[in-house]
């Protein structure tokens, strides 16, 4: 009887460090200042692959890495995938090298209510008139930052809808989050590296960036996103077989809140009237779309089966 209640509480254990190491994200990649953010990229994918299936392999699932490869429409749909993730990871780093951490954490506020949105839209998912309202909250924050930050709001936007459009493809494709990682590191892995090979021989340097055997703690932290990729993501997969989807749904909102007090606390990003405003209305509406939620599962769980 007791099993339950402590498997509960090792996945939200696993949980709280993949939202933390998320979270902290941006200190990470704030000591590669000195590296152009594709390069910086590239070398999380590049080193992410051989990672992802050492990984794979100890979990006795290459496999399944094999058998979603051989289908033409996942192969497709990882392809989607796979660009999706890149530029999103690329607008990630380049915001965080840019100072605008704030207009990245915002991103990810956003990304979850535009997700619900994008499953109305495109998968039929109904929409209670609370969610309609949290949506219309949310926008309303949007509108108002627009008014003094619009010239960092394309950051937060494009964030949060290459994330959502990116967490569409993978409810939609049949496919882990590891195993789809992997597929979609794989994918690419040979573009990202002949990149990698040309500005280290051949390209003229555009602006003065350090590469990869420059400085011995430089490479370190290159070759470590993959490890600060592959470590939170393995957790968090962990977790969500161990814990309801209303508790996960809820620490979701844990790394972009960290990610806001990093900006704030840490780098002294400015923090404007508009910004307060945007995000009390944003956490307004996760609010109310978080225990609309709740309240929808719980009745679930208490309806007599058929």
């Amino acid at each position: 009887m007791s099993s339950a209640p402590a498997t509960s509480r090792i996945g939200l254990m696993q949980a709280l460090i993949a939202c933390i190491f998320w979270g902290l994200m941006p200190i990470y990649f704030k000591q590669l200042q000195s590296v152009g953010e594709l390069e910086v990229v590239a070398h999380r994918i590049v080193w992410s692959v051989p990672l992802l299936l050492l990984i794979l392999y100890f979990r006795k699932n290459l496999v399944g890495l094999t058998t979603a490869l051989a289908d033409s429409k996942l192969r497709w749909a990882m392809l989607a995938s796979a660009c999706l993730i890149a530029a999103n990871w690329l607008i990630y780093v380049w915001a965080v090298h840019a100072d605008h951490i704030l207009a990245a954490s915002l991103g990810y506020f956003i990304s979850p209510l535009l997700s619900v949105f994008l499953g109305r839209i495109f998968l039929g998912e109904k929409l209670t008139r609370n969610k309609w309202i949290a949506i219309a909250i949310a926008a309303a924050g949007v509108s108002v930052l627009a008014v003094q930050a619009l010239d960092t709001l394309w950051i937060s936007l494009a964030l949060a809808a290459s994330w959502s459009c990116y967490g569409l493809v993978r409810k939609i494709a049949d496919i882990g989050p590891i195993v789809g990682l992997t597929a979609e590191t794989g994918i690419l892995f040979l573009p990202f590296t002949l990149f990698l090979i040309w500005i280290s021989f051949g390209a003229a340097p555009v602006a003065p960036s350090q590469h990869l055997g420059d400085d011995r703690t430089i490479d370190l932290l290159l070759i470590g996103g993959a490890i600060v990729t592959a470590i939170p993501l393995v957790l968090f997969a962990a977790a969500v077989k161990k814990m309801t989807l209303g508790a996960i749904g809820l620490l979701n909102y844990l790394a972009p809140t960290i990610q806001f007090f990093v900006g704030v606390l840490i780098y002294k990003e400015q923090l404007t009237p508009s910004h307060i405003i945007c995000f009390l209305l944003i956490w307004t509406s996760l609010a109310i779309y978080s225990t609309d939620s709740f309240l929808a599962g719980k009745a679930t769980r208490k309806a007599p089966s058929a």
